[in-house]
């Protein structure tokens, strides 16, 4: 079993058994002392909140959970990024992937925005809120990113709609930055705690729960390595990570790579 640090944290102090929120086809969401974790099957992507484990999601029953053994779990931990990074430096990075990328599968949610081109229905209405978010986000105007975020959350069907991606993927973007030394960190944290109350109502607990996460700086696996990919140069590990960033969900990779990279400045040519 690989385990996230907030899955290992909330499983090793539970003082009840996991309740079961949903079952998917490959993976259970679940109640830990009123917090979310997920357990999913080898090959799914690691997150502070995934356990990893070949438990068979169709040994759930009801609210019965397949009983977890953490005790031999590998913890996973994303790498930080280096310290000393300049931002005008990401922003040139990702413009650079957003062009290498888009032609590497068709861009679905918001993802047709990195090739300057509108996303279809039913998203098509908000490409103009979504492109003035990001342009915030990109300025550094912390604040201004934080009330455009609004119109955004709840946008879109699934389990994380397309807005909560696309704004959980931008502010992700800049306090990875901010706690690199590259911009100032506490408009972001003020921008998350906006971001965190505005979303309350307006999606539901799941999704809540992992933009909470983006935009306290924690993310998918993928996401991690491809901002330490792009603050290194390395654009072969760039790529890849965000190859597998796509693969996420049905839109979900492509937004979170549409708000990680518009909120660092790529703009298409």
């Amino acid at each position: 079993m690989d385990i996230g640090r907030k899955a290992r944290g909330l499983l090793a102090g539970a003082r009840t058994p996991p309740t079961l929120i949903a079952a998917l086809s490959r993976s259970l969401y679940l109640d830990v002392a009123g917090e979310i974790l997920w357990l999913g099957p080898p090959g799914s992507t690691l997150h502070a909140r995934a356990m990893i484990a070949d438990t068979a999601v169709a040994d759930a029953r009801g609210d019965a959970v397949p009983r977890i053994d953490i005790s031999l779990a590998r913890a996973w931990e994303p790498v930080a990024l280096p310290t000393g990074v300049a931002a005008d430096v990401m922003a040139r990075a990702a413009g650079e992937l957003a062009r290498a990328v888009v032609p590497l599968d068709r861009p679905q949610g918001f993802g047709p925005l990195l090739a300057g081109a509108r996303p279809s229905f039913p998203l098509e209405r908000a490409a103009d809120d979504a492109s003035a978010f990001l342009s915030a986000c990109a300025a550094g105007e912390a604040s201004t990113a934080a009330a455009m975020a609004e119109r955004l959350l709840g946008l879109g069907p699934g389990l994380t709609p397309a807005g909560d991606d696309l704004v959980g993927g931008a502010l992700f973007a800049r306090r990875t930055l901010a706690d690199a030394g590259a911009d100032e960190v506490a408009p972001w944290q003020a921008a998350a705690e906006t971001i965190r109350a505005q979303a309350t109502g307006r999606t539901h607990r799941i999704s809540a729960a992992l933009l909470g996460d983006l935009v306290d700086g924690e993310g998918y696996a993928p996401l991690h390595e491809l901002a330490v990919a792009l603050a290194c140069g390395n654009a072969s590990l760039a790529r890849d990570a965000a190859a597998r960033l796509i693969r996420i969900g049905h839109s979900s990779g492509w937004d979170l790579l549409a708000g990680f990279l518009g909120a660092l400045g790529a703009s298409p040519d």
